[in-house]
């Protein structure tokens, strides 16, 4: 049964002891609730090709880096190299993905999305994004701000320069140099 005196789910506050088992539980709950509903959409369009959740991330990390090395996105996916190994050859067997060798390094394999790829990954980013933006615009500016401080204080502090690296290249590539 509901509590109707208790607070709407988006206008609770955390309560000023918010370390305690209580809050940090709300929180679990709510990073859980939240992911399941923001992916559903792009789950149903990987559903009906054939593929998962690994497929997305790896579509969605190589989108932001066009000519990210093999190493770079295993680094970014904490995955081991057998499964981003067959990640990459069901997306390559697929024509989602491309893989070229480096110019500097002609070990380096460097891989971007293929026109297919492109599409596909638009698909599943706008299936996301609605979601996304809908819950961003319902919290405001400065609770985004709240809520991306929270989940870099979930990255481990030697990861946080790779994500910043990432976030940092995406946005040179997205403003065009």
């Amino acid at each position: 049964m509901v509590d109707a005196s208790a607070p709407a789910l988006g206008t609770s506050r955390a309560s000023p002891l918010f370390l305690r088992e209580p809050e940090i539980r709300r929180g679990i709950e709510l990073l859980y609730f939240g992911y399941t509903n923001m992916i559903r959409g792009a789950d149903a369009i990987l559903e009906s090709r054939g593929l998962g959740r690994a497929h997305h991330r790896a579509l969605y990390f190589i989108a932001r880096q066009p000519g990210l090395a093999v190493s770079d996105l295993l680094r970014l996916l904490a995955i081991t190299k057998q499964s981003l190994s067959r990640v990459l050859a069901d997306l390559m067997s697929r024509g989602l993905v491309a893989q070229q060798v480096g110019t500097h390094d002609r070990r380096q394999r460097l891989l971007s999305l293929t026109e297919a790829g492109a599409e596909l990954e638009g698909l599943l980013f706008d299936a996301v994004r609605e979601r996304m933006a809908s819950a961003y615009a319902q919290a405001g500016q400065q609770a985004v701000g709240g809520f991306w401080a929270v989940l870099v204080g979930l990255i481990p502090p030697q990861d946080r320069p790779m994500v910043e690296e990432l976030d940092r290249r995406s946005r040179a590539t997205f403003a065009g140099g």
